[in-house]
């Protein structure tokens, strides 16, 4: 049963109090002061507080602040008793946290029917916060499912490490690779348009289309083929307005060739021992239109080079200074990380934090690092 605590330091109010509330089938603890009101309602957990506002040492006012402002308490409904009754008074009452007012000389009757509103009012929190927690509790669920779908490190005959770090539980990308053949490892990085579940469920249909080559008619080392494919099956008017972007290349390990295409995305940086260099082709996101043609490129990797893809939460960052970072300081921070022998990835996300100013991500963050030994 839910509990009332009743705080006065009046003998007879508090014992008014009681006896009409006991009448109802309430259970009542009761506290002669502020002091010892704080203390049984941490204990005890009340769902509702009658609280008498004028009081020596600890006032109402200071109780009210004390139970709202504890998380465990803050749904607690409080009924501040009072013979104020100046606008301003309960004004101040209200900007305090209390939810209500009974005002003296009582009236049992309102009394009761305060309480009975209160009571309801409590409850509903009290449900809502348990459908908040399953929720959360779900989404924790289906976030670890995704994570579960994300490919493990690679590491022979190319070194591939990624990240991916959602600005929600859940979150709009995506990323894979996979052997079509002994030579050919295909490599992709998408990015759904908005954040949580909606965003998730496109990216995980297009990894499980990707992952079991169920597109058909598509030779998978051509990635115009593959995009031209997705962008056909993933038209927006069809997935609640949701497209993507998204790089798709294929490594030729034999011949050191990559081919690759662009839907909209952020362009991958190769870091080769010769330079710095964007790879990108010209094409609007996959789903936005249809009928759009998709090119693709191809260029040679040199022995020691890294290729990174990434999403655009990578570099565009809010700093603190209120300007937004750029791409190119983003490909610069990739050169000046780059080494032949391990990965950087904790470095680069170390990095990013620091620009952040607070360590956070405002959108989801992904990268892939492609070491070619």
């Amino acid at each position: 049963m839910t509990k009332i605590l009743v705080i006065d330091d009046d003998d007879t109010i508090r014992m008014l109090l009681m006896r009409a509330l006991q009448k109802q089938g309430y259970e009542i603890a009761v506290a002669p002061n502020g002091k010892e009101g704080i203390e049984q309602a941490l204990s005890l957990r009340p769902g509702l507080i009658i609280c008498d506002w004028m009081m020596p040492l600890v006032d109402g006012l200071e109780v009210c602040r004390q139970i709202k402002s504890n998380p465990e308490l803050s749904t607690t409904f409080f009924i501040l008793l009072t013979s104020r009754g100046a606008t301003e008074d309960r004004v101040t009452g209200l900007d305090t946290g209390a939810d209500e007012f009974l005002s003296k000389p009582i009236q049992i009757n309102e009394l009761n029917a305060r309480v009975r509103a209160g009571l309801r009012i409590y409850q509903l929190n009290q449900d809502l916060r348990s459908s908040n927690r399953r929720l959360e509790a779900e989404l924790a669920e289906a976030a670890t499912y995704v994570r579960s779908l994300l490919p493990p490190p690679l590491a022979s005959p190319v070194r591939i490490h990624s990240t991916f770090i959602p600005s929600r539980q859940l979150g709009g990308d995506c990323f894979d690779y996979f052997w079509l053949d002994k030579e050919h490892l295909a490599m992709y990085l998408l990015d759904v348009a908005g954040h949580g579940l909606g965003a998730t469920l496109p990216s995980v249909s297009v990894l499980n289309l990707l992952r079991s080559k169920s597109l058909p008619n598509v030779d998978f080392t051509q990635p115009a083929q593959v995009l031209s494919a997705l962008n056909d099956g993933f038209q927006m008017d069809s997935h609640q307005d949701k497209y993507f972007t998204m790089w798709y290349g294929v490594y030729h390990c034999q011949k050191r060739q990559l081919v690759y295409a662009c839907g909209g995305h952020p362009p991958a940086v190769l870091i080769s021992p010769t330079g710095v260099e964007l790879l990108k082709t010209p094409a609007m996101p996959v789903g936005m239109f249809p009928e759009i043609e998709y090119i693709q490129e191809s260029c040679h990797i040199e022995p020691g080079s890294t290729l990174y893809l990434f999403s655009d939460g990578a570099y565009e960052i809010n700093q603190p200074d209120g300007t937004l970072w750029t791409l190119e300081g983003f490909a610069d921070l990739l050169a000046s990380f780059r080494q032949n022998k391990a990965s950087n990835l904790d470095l680069v996300l170390e990095k990013l934090r620091q620009i952040s100013g607070n360590g956070n991500f405002e959108d989801d963050l992904s990268i892939l690092e492609v070491n070619f030994t």
